[in-house]
């Protein structure tokens, strides 16, 4: 298999990241506002007939500084509470000399309060970015780069994991290009966190052996539900929760049809010209890892793509995405606006979209796949039809498609 070059590395938007660490307050702002509050209270306060007694309240600004400014920020917005009010006292004194010396003391223990408590917070937010980082960046890093190109399939996409510990979720893809054809799996794990980036690993290692192990596809499908059981079963004894994955694992010939095992995945999407929807299963597969749960084995079905075809594949952080009003995210309605278009401007056309909706802060991993075959679609064998689709018990290479007859998803 081989990657080819994209604008901005595997990033279609050129290394653009969501949910990082807000900015911090700029120097020269955080002075202006400041120095306004600071005339605005004193002016406020000598300019009423029997004084409101404001004044005295500037000693809490630094700690408002500390909550989102840096130390050095925070000490000089202290160091400039004490010389206004030693100036003001020095000018009009507010009450005693002794109790005006209490203040200014007051005001100087409770800057160096909030200069230390901006330190310590400051530490601890760079150590939660690089904890947020190192996930995410392991994920990427396991991860292929999109797009890539087999002998048979182009697919590109978008993955965008959230940078945020306890929200950080189990999304992968993988294509496999192996000698049965283009194996392509994506994937989700049940909750969040650290761990579930374990188990999603557990997945993606399990799905690049057996995908070029195994001439079968729901076989591969059935290596994963063992590397998922297995894994479980570690946990348990560690303490962890159980988990288990949803999955949609496609395996791509020659052909216009493709074979799919639906392990309770969000199903694909079709987007062509004569039709553009999702291409729903007649039963939907118990996920990896409740496979004894299930009455009879996984079986794979025939999907159609014809050519010029394409089909995208997501996890449910693009079909339950929100937007501040708690409206999911409209996919199936954004998606014939963009038949006809290229794989990446899918993808990166819909990140877009979804982001709009969200307000830029997803709250969970964004995977995103599209599929378009790379060479023409060879002719068909057993006089299949289009727009047809037929159950296969545990299909191998070589076997026919479907004919007339089949049933449509």
């Amino acid at each position: 298999m081989r990657s080819p070059d994209a604008p901005g590395g595997p990033y279609p938007d050129g290394g653009r990241r969501w949910g990082a660490a807000p900015p911090r307050l700029r120097s020269r702002t955080l002075a202006t506002w400041i120095v306004a509050l600071t005339l605005l209270v004193v002016v406020s306060d000598y300019l009423s007939e029997r004084g409101l007694g404001l004044t005295p309240l500037l000693v809490f600004l630094p700690a408002f500084v500390a909550g989102r400014g840096t130390v050095r920020q925070t000490a000089l917005a202290a160091a400039w509470i004490v010389l206004a009010l030693v100036g003001l006292m020095a000018y009009d004194p507010f009450q005693t000399v002794s109790a005006n010396l209490a203040t200014i003391g007051f005001t100087m223990a409770l800057g160096g309060l909030s200069v230390a408590g901006a330190w310590q917070r400051v530490r601890r937010d760079e150590e939660i970015i690089r904890l947020r980082s190192a996930a995410a960046g392991l994920q990427r890093q396991i991860l292929r780069p999109l797009p890539q190109l087999t002998d048979r399939l182009l697919v590109d996409g978008v993955y965008e994991p959230v940078e945020e510990d306890s929200r950080v979720g189990g999304d992968i893809y993988e294509v496999v290009d192996s000698p049965y054809g283009t194996r392509v799996c994506i994937a989700d794990v049940q909750g969040k966190g650290l761990p579930a980036i374990g188990a999603a690993f557990t997945v993606l290692g399990a799905f690049r052996e057996a995908a070029n192990r195994e001439p079968d596809l729901t076989a591969v499908v059935d290596a994963l539900e063992s590397a998922v059981v297995r894994h479980n079963a570690f946990a348990t004894q560690t303490g962890e929760p159980e988990r288990f994955v949803t999955a949609l694992v496609l395996d791509v010939g020659g052909g216009r049809w493709v074979r799919a095992v639906d392990c309770g995945h969000v199903p694909p999407y079709l987007l062509h010209r004569e039709r553009t929807g999702p291409l729903m299963p007649r039963e939907a597969g118990v996920p990896l890892g409740l496979g004894s749960l299930a009455p009879e084995p996984r079986r794979a079905e025939w999907l159609d793509l014809p050519d010029g075809a394409m089909l995208l594949l997501c996890t449910d952080g693009v079909t339950e995405a929100r937007d501040p009003a708690g409206s999911f995210f409209p996919l199936e309605e954004r998606l014939p606006r963009w038949v006809g278009a290229s794989p990446h401007e899918v993808a990166t056309g819909l990140l877009d979209e979804l982001m709009d909706h969200t307000g830029g802060s997803p709250s969970d991993d964004i995977a995103l796949l599209v599929l378009r075959r790379a060479a023409p679609v060879e002719p068909p064998r057993g006089g299949a039809r289009a727009g047809r689709t037929a159950p296969l018990q545990r299909p191998a290479r070589g076997v026919p498609e479907p004919g007339p007859g089949s049933t449509a998803v």
